[in-house]
């Protein structure tokens, strides 16, 4: 009875007795790598044992449960939850119960959708979401105050909420292996100018007088193609070499709609008015806004 931790990992375990239940200073459980996960798995009562207000630590990763068992939603005292490697569809609305919850391990999933009210974990630290199918991310995840770590690669994430810049004291976010991520990387492979375009941007940009007789047509006629570059900032020009961006504007103060243009380098980036130059768009002061975001809040950013 005065067992504090017990550790029955890779035992080939396909249920636990009520002898769990008499464990009154049980405070660490672990319980990985076995069959867990049918019915009985799990002993009944657990949520009116001893054990229900004594444990600290659970770790069921590496089992076979399908749903996050009902029982140890009611585990009111855990601050270490995990469940990773399991074939889990969904995280409870119920998870909210858990307030005293630091760290939650729910990787290795098949999870696809991130309830609001895990937002509702006033203590919980660390976050691990990875490898599953998450496919976004609730707005309302900005509410973890407390939250350092935030782990979601390799999943199906194409966007980020922008209220996760309120997760003032995030340290590490993983996004590795997610379509953002991807799509983020392959959009940085830009391949350089050509000697032509350079000489090109340098006697547009310069203003270098020349006369039809000095130059071949062809010539002429690439450089009557040069474009300016959207960036008020720069004033430079591009031809062939381009980088293509998308850029969210305003429209009539209703709607805002995504819109492509193009910069002469990956540099080259800067708030973009929008067609209408009266119109003092959102999108504008939004990417204002993100270029002030202060780089000491996220420390580090796995991206790859």
């Amino acid at each position: 009875p005065a067992l504090e931790v017990l550790d029955v990992s890779g035992t080939g375990l396909t249920e636990m007795g009520t002898e769990l239940l008499s464990l009154p200073c049980l405070h660490t459980l672990l319980a990985k790598n076995n069959r867990l996960g049918g019915p009985g798995s799990l002993p009944k009562g657990l949520e009116q044992a001893p054990l229900a207000r004594s444990l600290r630590v659970l770790n069921l990763s590496g089992n076979r449960f399908s749903e996050v068992p009902p029982a140890l939603l009611q585990l009111r005292g855990l601050r270490s939850l995990s469940l990773g490697g399991n074939r889990l569809h969904s995280i409870p609305p119920d998870i909210q119960e858990l307030h005293s919850l630091e760290f939650l391990y729910l990787g290795g999933n098949f999870i696809t959708a991130i309830p609001p009210e895990l937002a509702k974990l006033p203590s919980l630290r660390y976050l691990v979401l990875c490898d599953n199918k998450i496919q976004s991310i609730p707005p309302q995840l900005a509410q973890l105050h407390s939250l350092r770590s935030l782990s979601l690669h390799n999943n199906l994430l194409t966007y980020l909420p922008r209220e996760i810049l309120n997760l003032v004291h995030l340290d590490e976010l993983s996004l590795r292996g997610n379509p953002l991520v991807v799509r983020f990387v392959r959009d940085l492979t830009y391949n350089p100018p050509s000697l032509q375009e350079l000489a090109g941007r340098t006697i547009k940009t310069r203003n270098v007088p020349y006369a039809p007789s000095d130059l071949p047509d062809s010539l002429v006629r690439y450089l009557s193609l040069a474009s300016n570059c959207p960036n008020p900032k720069c004033g430079g020009v591009y031809f062939d070499s381009c980088v293509r961006q998308i850029k969210f504007v305003d429209f009539c103060g209703k709607y805002r709609l995504p819109l492509m243009h193009y910069l002469c380098s990956p540099e080259c980036s800067s708030p973009f008015s929008s067609a209408s130059q009266s119109s003092t768009s959102q999108s504008e002061s939004d990417s204002e806004d993100e270029a002030s975001v202060a780089a000491h809040r996220m420390q580090k950013v796995l991206l790859g």
